[in-house]
């Protein structure tokens, strides 16, 4: 099997495992095992047990980004680029869940190189948010628009555990929700 296609299979099979297991509780040799390598070839490709996390934070976040990314392309309005990353959004924290858990689960990480990861991507979609309402929100002010995409990112953050919670609210009904808070807000400074 080609290095790249093994790699991602280890890390798809790692996610599943720090899922249901958790970080601590999670072993290279339950990973091994499921992957069916050796414990020997998972540090290889990762070092150790936090270098495969790293990679599965790492992924989901690209993951993560490419899906809202390419959601908001083609946008004509604020509102409907707002509407179409948080569906994309909430579409992929139920399409992916194990991918979210990693990526929610920070705080039994928190002085870890993992933590840094998972805040990084927090940063990535706030970026993305920000560079978006740069586009159609009227502000001279880079702090206001930083501030409002903090803002998206923390509040949709919460409704997405929420959601966990709450089986029968699909990604339509939590878009929904959430335009019904952020947009009555955001429409205010649009151009």
């Amino acid at each position: 099997m080609p290095r790249a296609e093994r790699e991602r299979q280890m890390i798809e099979i790692a996610e599943e495992v720090f899922s249901e297991r958790g970080y601590t509780a999670a072993s290279m040799d339950e990973i091994a095992e499921r992957v069916g390598v050796s414990k020997p070839m998972l540090y290889e490709y990762f070092n150790s047990k936090e270098g495969l996390l790293l990679a599965c934070i790492q992924q989901s976040r690209a993951a993560l980004r490419e899906v809202t990314e390419r959601a908001t392309v083609g946008a004509t309005t604020a509102e409907e680029a707002l509407r179409r990353g948080l569906l994309a959004f909430f579409v992929f924290i139920r399409e992916r869940r194990q991918a979210w858990s990693l990526l929610r689960h920070e705080m039994a990480l928190i002085g870890t190189p993992a933590a840094d990861e998972i805040e990084q991507t927090r940063r990535q979609q706030t970026d993305l948010i920000a560079a978006l309402m740069s586009d159609y929100i009227e502000s001279d002010d880079d702090f206001r628009a930083e501030a409002s995409a903090e803002f998206v990112v923390g509040a949709c953050e919460r409704l997405a555990i929420w959601c966990e919670r709450h089986e029968d609210v699909s990604p339509e009904m939590a878009t929904g929700y959430a335009m019904d808070i952020l947009w009555a807000g955001l429409s205010a400074r649009t151009r």
